[in-house]
């Protein structure tokens, strides 16, 4: 049995009074709020957010407000049990459908929070990150790294959709986040998904240095959603008793994560699979590319059409469904385990 605290309402009010005006705060009637027993309380709740419901109100901000006005415009997709207000999907993830419509610019700049877009619609946009444009295509996954500069443009006819995912309410709680506004880049030749268009294979170091004869951090900057899609059919068809289809997106030349907080991967369920997850300690956010799914989270239940976003808590329990019993279901999941595995708090549950 976990041992009962005092209370702060056990204390004579001039003591609290006295500690108040010199800055200071008891903890033991704080201490189980900070230290749980057996394991955190989560603010994060599981959430749903569908993407046929929100994609309305997404364009018809595209009519209420210009891009010059908006600078980047996004609905967030905020968790409430974090409130609102906070704009935040778990405690160190952000999410937001980004809008772009034919023709428009998002300026470029650079930030210290690192981000990613996933696409969820549309042609003719692109990304220019630090130098590369980079086409934006359904299901590509787009780094934008910490202090790269970055800008968005629209050449195609009709709206693109992306889903960002940044690490911007850790940064900000850390009082690290911030911004610098540029002018618009000069494209660069090289692609990194040439460069590294093939597994096992990457360019020789001696040739792969920046203007200033650096060797780039992040040598690999956008991820064709036809190359992960590809991999991971031949993952399922080389090995048809796996039961995690799924892979994970790498630095090419480190074999890390793809950036250093937050952890991004593909998955596959084949069709009528049911996958159960167990309780990691990091939160994750599920986006179905392709398909129709179901999870489940503790007692919670969501049904995913193409496009839409759901979260769940750490320490929690998930399995993902399948509905289709004739195809297959692609998901794009980012979590905040490279985050845990750095700070050493990352566990896994029976």
């Amino acid at each position: 049995m976990d041992q009962e605290l005092g209370r702060l309402e056990d204390l004579p009010q001039d003591y609290r009074d006295a500690l108040r005006a010199l800055n200071l705060v008891p903890l033991w009637p704080n201490l189980r709020g900070v230290l749980p027993p057996d394991k955190p309380r989560p603010k994060t709740r599981a959430t749903h957010w569908p993407y046929q419901t929100l994609r309305p109100l997404l364009l018809k901000a595209g009519e209420l407000t210009p891009i010059e006005k908006a600078e980047r415009r996004v609905l967030v997709l905020a968790n409430p049990g974090h409130g609102l207000d906070n704009m935040q999907a778990s405690a160190a993830m952000y999410l937001g459908m980004q809008l772009l419509l034919p023709g428009e610019w998002a300026p470029s700049h650079r930030h210290t929070p690192n981000a990613v877009r996933m696409v969820v619609e549309g042609t003719g946009a692109w990304s220019t990150v630090d130098g590369e444009k980079c086409p934006m295509l359904r299901g590509d996954l787009i780094l934008t790294p910490t202090g790269l500069w970055h800008e968005h443009g629209h050449d195609g006819d009709q709206p693109v959709v992306w889903l960002d995912v940044l690490d911007l309410p850790l940064v900000f709680y850390m009082e690290a986040s911030y911004h610098i506004n540029g002018g618009r880049q000069t494209p660069r030749p090289q692609h990194g998904e040439r460069a590294y268009a093939r597994g096992g294979l990457v360019p020789t170091p001696v040739f792969q240095r920046n203007a200033e004869g650096a060797r780039r951090a992040y040598p690999l900057l956008r991820y064709p959603w036809a190359d992960a899609r590809a991999a991971l059919e031949s993952l399922a068809a080389d090995q048809p008793d796996l039961a995690a289809v799924q892979l994970t997106y790498t630095n090419p030349e480190t074999g890390g994560d793809a950036e250093n907080i937050l952890g991004f991967y593909a998955l596959m369920l084949r069709p009528g699979q049911t996958l159960a997850l167990p309780a990691r300690s990091p939160a994750m956010v599920f986006h179905l590319i392709e398909g129709a799914a179901a999870v489940q989270v503790q007692d919670q239940h969501f049904t995913l059409a193409e496009a839409d976003t759901c979260c769940a808590p750490g320490y929690t329990p998930v399995a993902l469904q399948n509905l289709s019993s004739s195809g297959p279901a692609f998901i794009f999941i980012a979590d905040e385990s490279p985050l845990h595995r750095k700070l050493g708090v990352y566990e896994t549950r029976d």
